[in-house]
């Protein structure tokens, strides 16, 4: 499938023991910063927009500072940011440093790590739009770095709200908000341990007590209710105290792990299992609506924040964007290639004997691999058959036998990617046939006009890199027909919790439902929806309902996909062209830990979600389709 943009990627750190405990163990008091760099690069797929590094130490004195951040731009971020912090470390001499100065003046040698990969999902860009946001306060307590994986559907509600009690945001973006409410929250609930300590405790002591008495569940539980949308909001405060939140659907992913040693947290298993070396058992998910607490002494807690709702862990994000080294997920996505087993060898009216199978892009690999398990059982129960018609027969001989035994299916490697396209042309007709050759094909393995070739891909969302690569280069190997599967099912309804997918005329399944309405004469339906989504608006938030789904119901999965193939095949390909995806229902019997479903289902798992949906099809149907 073309690139889309990634989900965001979180990693936090906390040390639980003194610096010198990890220098003596591990020989290096870069402990945290190693294992935070590993994390990142290891969730490097989640953001390559461009990477943050916060760290907080606990116990330097008044005059020091004791929050440090990084940030970069761009695929290398991480590289660059890291070898920044090397040079600051290098140029103070850390390896002469006594321990204690290490503790009071090392740059980003710490007690608490926060890392964050970002991929824009607002359109915004640049580095003061890249994680970890920083609000700064003389008082260490009231200082907030924030980092999240999230995408809010309410930000304009939130504005109002914010400016309703006498703010003033400088941005209008979801992040900015989150750091400004937060931060409000974060200087009420100091005042308030203020206000009850200092009557009876001394002014020099007074900070101190704030800190060790302050509880970010107290910042989060008035605040949190506000959000709509799908996140994992990660905080640390200057005074040491962390916190990891997830949204009350669980349509984010958050994973934490802890020990005596270290408490960390991730937005995906398999890195802190790979990291630190623990048994998928040892890393444990962030229940929805919970809190990681840690306080400044080390010591954890998981609270409930809000009141956990109709779980709806995103399904796209665990068959496109997930490592894929999770068990659970290798597991999934696997079943999602076998799933195609019966609607393939329907097409393919059984003949594997001329049928080449194939993948692509290699994020398909998994998923191809259950496809050929699938077709191995399908060839195993023909051999069975043929061999017991033979016996049956008294005509089974050696030489027969051997030679059923010999079929197989017949796998091959047909595309490779050759070239990361560069944008340098950027004229239409130049750039599609620049577009044309970022995959090459592996001529030979078709038999001309006689093969089918079935390739697998993992998702068909805009089809753009089928039509003007993928089609076009399989087509010269000359098979009489080119089958594309989907392991995932049609994508026919934007997104707004986290992934760029929130305009309607992008989809590929949405262009050909609407080519059919026309072509039936029943485009008095898409004027429709069309107000009725417009009345939809005029209701409160949580009595819409998405209209859009109208659009869909006039036709099977089948027609659509036999659309979505002619309007994806280019004029001059030779081979008959036909795109397969799976029923919706056989895809939530598979991912039954990840039921959020909304981008095929149009079943949005929070009412901000219905309500975009009915703004992206009115910005659609007014021809304003670059608004979101």
């Amino acid at each position: 499938m073309e690139q889309l943009k990634h989900e965001c990627g979180v990693a936090m750190i906390r040390l639980r023991k003194p610096l010198r405990f990890y220098k003596e163990k591990y020989g290096t008091y870069s402990y945290a910063l190693n294992l935070l760099y590993l994390m990142m690069e290891k969730q490097h797929n989640r953001g390559q927009e461009a990477a943050g590094v916060g760290v907080v130490k606990i116990d330097t004195a008044p005059g020091n500072e004791y929050i440090f951040r990084e940030r970069a731009l761009g695929t290398n971020a991480i590289t660059e940011i890291f070898a920044t912090i090397g040079n600051q470390l290098e140029q103070c001499h850390i390896a002469e440093m006594a321990e204690d100065d290490i503790a009071q003046d090392a740059p980003f040698i710490g007690n608490v790590y926060m890392g964050h990969l970002r991929y824009s999902t607002t359109g915004k860009s640049g580095i003061s739009f890249v994680h970890p946001f920083l609000r700064r306060n003389n008082w260490r307590s009231r200082n907030l770095l924030l980092c999240g994986n999230f995408n809010l559907t309410n930000v304009d509600l939130l504005f109002d709200k914010i400016v309703g009690q006498g703010q003033h945001p400088r941005i209008y973006s979801d992040t900015f908000l989150l750091l400004e409410q937060l931060g409000c929250a974060l200087d009420h609930e100091c005042h308030r341990i203020y206000r009850t300590l200092r009557d009876n405790t001394p002014a020099e002591k007074i900070e101190a007590e704030i800190e060790r008495l302050l509880d970010p569940a107290n910042i989060l539980k008035p605040t949190a209710p506000d959000w709509d949308g799908g996140f994992v909001i990660c905080g640390a405060t200057g005074s040491g105290d962390m916190f990891a939140l997830r949204d009350a659907h669980g349509i984010r992913p958050a994973f934490y792990y802890a020990d005596d040693e270290i408490i960390v947290v991730a937005s995906e298993r398999p890195v802190i299992q790979t990291v630190l070396n623990v048994r998928y058992s040892d890393v444990k998910s962030l229940a929805p609506g919970n809190a990681l607490i840690v306080g400044q002494s080390g010591e954890f807690e998981v609270k409930e924040i809000l009141p956990a709702a109709e779980y709806k862990h995103c399904s796209f994000e665990r068959i496109y964007f997930s490592r894929g080294s999770d068990r659970d997920i290798y597991t999934e996505r696997k079943q999602l290639g076998r799933n195609l087993v019966p609607k393939l060898m329907k097409a393919i009216n059984h003949d594997l004997a001329n049928t080449v199978f194939s993948f692509i892009p290699n994020t398909a690999e998994v998923a191809f691999l259950g496809l050929v398990e699938g077709l191995t059982g399908q060839l195993d129960a023909k051999k069975c058959a043929k061999i017991t018609e033979l016996q049956k027969n008294n005509e089974l001989t050696p030489q027969l036998l051997t030679e059923i035994m010999a079929e197989k299916l017949r796998i091959e490697k047909v595309a490779i990617k050759d070239i990361k396209l560069r944008t340098f042309i950027a004229e239409g007709s130049a750039r599609n046939d620049l577009a044309a050759h970022v995959y090459d094909v592996t001529y030979g393995c078709i038999k001309n006009d006689k093969d089918t070739l079935v390739v697998i891909d993992d998702s068909i969302v805009r089809g753009t890199t089928l039509r003007q690569s993928i089609i076009k280069m399989l087509d010269r190997l000359h098979p009489r027909r080119i089958i594309v599967l989907s392991s995932s099912p049609q994508v026919r309804y934007p997104d707004y919790y986290g992934i760029d997918m929130s305009r309607m005329n992008e989809f590929i399944a949405f262009r050909a439902a609407i080519a059919l309405l026309k072509e039936h004469n029943k485009e008095h339906i898409i004027k429709d929806v069309y107000d009725k989504c417009v009345a939809e608006l005029l209701k409160p938030v949580a009595e819409q309902a998405n209209c859009v789904k109208a659009i869909y119901q006039q036709f099977s999965t089948d027609e659509i996909s036999k659309k979505i193939a002619e309007i994806l095949t280019p004029a001059d390909t030779n081979a008959l062209v036909e795109i397969i995806y799976p029923e919706i229902e056989t895809t939530r019997n598979t991912l039954k830990s990840a039921p959020g479903d909304w981008y095929f289902s149009g079943e949005y798992p929070t009412p901000g979600g219905n309500r975009l949906v009915n703004r992206a099809f009115i910005n659609y149907y007014e021809g304003n389709y670059n608004l979101r």
